[in-house]
């Protein structure tokens, strides 16, 4: 069994590549860590392993340090880079080679490729067979490259008792004698990840699901250890299921968006609505839907996590984030906002864009239908219609927009109960319904066939520009002979 002394405080960490951006898989990861931490007042560690140097770049770093704090996980300390550990790892590795926990392996590539062949001619698991557990390295040539491999445990079985999957367990001979120091004494994964999560005090690993077998090869290195020299006790693990797109398949870019960044940048989601989502996606508190991150923290536990997979479903984020929408602050809206409309909209225009908040939250699921929806504010005169506004400014409506440019111009007191009354005035002198003279008003305001209301756009736009937008279209109208 697997399970640190009950009196140590709470350490959890992330750790991932940094191979490209923060996968939406591995922010779910970060979530529940953070959270788990949080909730037992522990802490949460970050760690970068960036031992793939091939593939490992400074652009990936920097993509998942900012998903990570634009999704509010902060972390305790400075971030751990596990290359620069290196001669840490190999320290252990030549430890256990001391103790007879470890061997050294002169097997050369040619044998090893004829090793696997034969096996699986065979049809035999494909795995090393030890020919070097038990030989005397002096039996090899002098100077021959080698690798450093574990001494597996033979003889009986390792059970998990795993806090989202169960008890699981493995016979040891299904374990091989993997290696831990490469010929070059670089280290592998499965080493450096053990001795980073002892040194690093880690006590609960929760990571994906698609990591539970290599648990099986970490724990043979902390038994070893603890052996050795005491005071490696294995943590507590929690593999959760991985996260699948709606057709059930493991999450991939042909789902859509992968990325955190994606998200945000692409989709214009808010932080605090992936958030929620990804916290529900696998784990859940009764019927609770909408959680604040200080409920989610007050509440997490893994006893919530399930064990099936869950599926991405992207209309359910955008639901929930046009929620989140509706209850934000106007002003931080229009920061997000103000990029996504292509022009600096400068201080006053940033003002409008606040106001207009209100009017255009009801109806938006994310910052690009807001930025969408606010366009007309900063639209230049005279306005180009799109072909349904078009239409509305056509036959009759010609000569209505004549007379509500008439009654607005005026209008003194420019707000919505006197427009409003104005513009009704109108229906009811031509004999039409209210429609047929807010449709053209409309259009000719927007340049649209939809926009918040018509009373709340005159007011946002204002007397001058309103009447002016309206008086361009009447001058397009007469112009084409209407």
């Amino acid at each position: 069994m697997n399970a640190p002394a009950a009196t140590l405080p709470v350490v959890t960490r992330f750790a991932p590549s940094p191979t490209g951006f923060l996968h939406i898989g591995g922010a779910r990861t970060a979530l529940f860590n953070w959270l788990f931490a949080r909730a037992h007042g522990g802490k949460f560690l970050l760690r970068i392993e960036d031992t793939d140097r091939a593939r490992s770049t400074q652009a990936a770093i920097d993509a998942i340090i900012d998903g990570m704090q634009w999704l509010g996980l902060d972390w305790d300390g400075e971030a751990t880079f596990q290359f620069a550990r290196a001669d840490r790892h190999a320290e252990v590795a030549h430890q256990m080679l001391a103790a007879g926990r470890a061997y050294k392996c002169f097997a050369t590539a040619d044998e090893l490729t004829a090793m696997r062949a034969a096996q699986q001619a065979a049809k035999q698991p494909l795995r090393y067979d030890g020919r070097w557990r038990d030989r005397d390295p002096a039996e090899a040539p002098e100077g021959a490259p080698f690798v450093v491999r574990l001494k597996a445990p033979r003889e009986g079985a390792m059970t998990i008792s795993d806090q989202v999957q169960g008890d699981v367990t493995v016979q040891n001979a299904e374990i091989d004698d993997f290696v831990l120091l490469r010929s070059d004494g670089t280290p592998t994964y499965m080493l450096a990840v053990v001795v980073d999560d002892h040194d690093m005090g880690v006590t609960h690993v929760i990571r994906g699901d698609d990591h539970l077998n290599n648990a099986f090869r970490q724990l043979p290195i902390m038994h070893a250890m603890d052996a050795i020299e005491g005071g490696w006790p294995a943590p507590v693990y929690a593999h959760i299921p991985l996260i699948h797109g709606t057709d059930g398949a493991k999450m991939s870019k042909r789902h859509g968006a992968v990325g955190v960044d994606a998200y945000r940048d692409e989709l214009g989601i808010l932080p605090e609505a992936l958030g929620n989502y990804l916290l529900r996606l696998g784990w859940g508190h009764g019927d609770d839907e909408i959680i604040s991150r200080e409920q989610a923290t007050e509440w997490f536990d893994l006893s919530g996590v399930g064990k099936s997979p869950s599926r991405f479903d992207l209309k359910k984020l955008e639901n929930l984030n046009g929620h989140y929408i509706r209850i934000a602050d106007d002003a931080r809206l229009a920061d997000l906002v103000a990029p996504h409309l292509g022009h600096d909209v400068g201080a006053e225009g940033h003002d409008l864009l606040r106001r207009a908040m209100p009017f255009l939250k009801p109806r938006a699921a994310n910052l690009l239908e807001l930025a969408d929806g606010a366009g007309f504010l900063f639209r230049t005169r005279p306005l180009t219609m799109d072909e349904a506004a078009k239409g509305l400014l056509a036959g009759e409506a010609a000569d209505l927009l004549a007379r509500v440019h008439a009654a607005l111009d005026a209008v003194n007191d420019w707000d919505t109960e006197v427009l409003e009354t104005a513009v009704k005035q109108v229906a009811e002198d031509a004999g039409v319904k209210l429609g047929a003279v807010a449709q053209p008003l409309r259009a000719a305001l927007t340049g649209r066939k939809t926009s918040p209301g018509i009373f709340d756009v005159l007011v946002l736009l204002g007397r001058t520009e309103s009447l002016g937008r309206i008086a361009d279209q009447m001058a397009a109208v007469a112009a084409n002979g209407g």
